[in-house]
């Protein structure tokens, strides 16, 4: 077995929109980004219009629950037919070395093929392949529609790995001159720059996997997270897109009993980039509750009876402060309210993060409490102005740090729904590459 096969990277065959083609309006955002904000898709199908995009190619997900939602599933598979049929595309073997600015930082990822054989997204999974945070099954079955019986597949999936030495696209980077730039432009909506380089020297994709390899190599694993096991090692952590590449991996077996494990479809194309890409910024994702019963904290206190101290802070600035600068051990988080800011802080409770017993609660008080809302929010000056409106009430959350996140999988599993984000909404991943997952 190749060190390719044992790290689950398969080198894949990308197909890129030819050059007569604007990239501009070819590459849009994520499916699942602005699903409140139909404006924004509807801005993106003006400036898009009838020129090729992915765009066609896609359903968006503010329209998944829409009443033609079957028939636009049916118009996107037929686009990517005629696309085919067109012959729209050139194709690229290699990996694609991506480049992505924004906000004056530069992102380096790496396109490839990952074989959905090393992936489990089920709790308490030991594969090479992890999801980062729980998969809500509910999601999958809308989304596997939308991925049957495509000849194509365009991924907005983000895949990290922990190389904190930098070392997996040193000889890469050293020869970037060198390569053919597959494409070079600016992304719609002011959503930065997009720049990609063809990796197909064999040598090179020999360090890559080989490097890749190494991570997992026992005495590094432990290394970087002490005595934990290593004969099931954790490689690759599924940052963004985790009902993305969830879906493929339940679509592959439903395929598997009748096509057999030689099918482009065991494979997913990713994005990969190093946990410790300097452009690469953990958010905190902050929960807000509208339509709040009067009595919710007084029935915070009680369910939490025992474990929970909650102390007042004048502004918001001193209580992100005392959140964000809490001990690795502390749980703390903030309250916004019409009344002010508290910190929370929570002990001897079941879950090691307290955005985990957080949401634990509120799951819990939203069954019982169906007239109240949630939503997950970005940005202390949005938790703080919709927190502070009367009857609704703000949660400050501290982000995940870096150099514990692999660990925190790990030993703890998936992490709790909505705990990270990377990047606001136009940092996300945009459709640019495409690969066909039918022979």
């Amino acid at each position: 077995m190749s060190v390719s096969e044992q790290i689950g990277v398969k080198v894949p065959e990308i197909l890129l929109p030819k050059k007569e083609i604007n990239p501009t309006k070819w590459a849009v955002i994520a499916c699942d980004q602005f699903t409140s904000q139909p404006e924004y898709w509807e801005d993106v199908a003006n400036l898009v219009g009838d020129c090729p995009s992915t765009l066609h190619m896609i359903l968006p997900e503010v329209w998944l629950q829409a009443d033609d939602v079957a028939e636009r599933i049916a118009k996107s598979q037929a686009v990517m037919q005629e696309y085919l049929q067109a012959d729209l595309f050139d194709h690229k073997t290699g990996f694609i070395l991506v480049e992505r600015s924004n906000s004056g930082k530069v992102k380096t990822g790496l396109m490839v093929a990952l074989d959905l054989e090393t992936y489990d997204f089920n709790k308490g999974s030991q594969t090479l392949i992890r999801a980062t945070e729980g998969t809500i099954l509910d999601r999958l079955p809308p989304r596997m529609q939308v991925r049957r019986g495509a000849p194509l597949e365009m991924p907005h999936i983000m895949v990290l790995y922990d190389d904190q030495a930098n070392v997996v696209l040193k000889d890469v980077l050293q020869v970037k001159s060198s390569l053919e730039v597959c494409y070079d432009f600016d992304l719609m909506q002011g959503s930065g720059h997009l720049k990609g380089y063809l990796v197909d020297d064999e040598r090179l994709i020999e360090s890559i996997t080989s490097h890749l390899a190494q991570l997992i190599k026992p005495e590094y694993y432990t290394q970087r997270y002490g005595n934990v096991e290593t004969n099931h090692p954790f490689l690759f952590a599924v940052g963004d897109g985790n009902h993305s590449l969830a879906t493929a991996k339940a679509v592959w077996e439903e395929l598997k009993p009748s096509v057999g494990m030689d099918h482009p479809a065991r494979y997913a194309l990713v994005e990969l980039v190093n946990l410790h890409d300097p452009a690469l910024q953990f958010e905190a994702i902050h929960r807000v509750l509208f339509n709040v019963d009067k009595n919710f904290l007084a029935s915070m206190l009680e369910y939490w009876q025992g474990h929970i101290s909650i102390v007042p802070v004048q502004t918001l600035a001193a209580l992100t402060r005392r959140v964000n600068s809490a001990e690795k051990d502390q749980q703390v988080f903030g309250i916004i309210n019409i009344t002010g800011y508290q910190l929370v802080e929570l002990d001897g409770l079941s879950q090691n993060l307290a955005v985990g017993n957080l949401q634990a609660y509120l799951d819990d008080y939203l069954k019982s409490h169906p007239e109240t809302k949630i939503d997950y929010v970005h940005g202390d000056d949005v938790v703080e102005n919709l927190g502070q409106k009367f009857g609704n009430i703000g949660f400050y959350l501290p982000a995940i740090l870096k150099n514990s996140f692999f660990k925190t999988v790990i030993v703890d599993g998936a992490l709790p729904r909505k705990t990270f984000s990377m990047g606001h909404a136009k940092d996300k991943r945009f459709y640019m590459e495409c690969r066909k997952i039918v022979p």
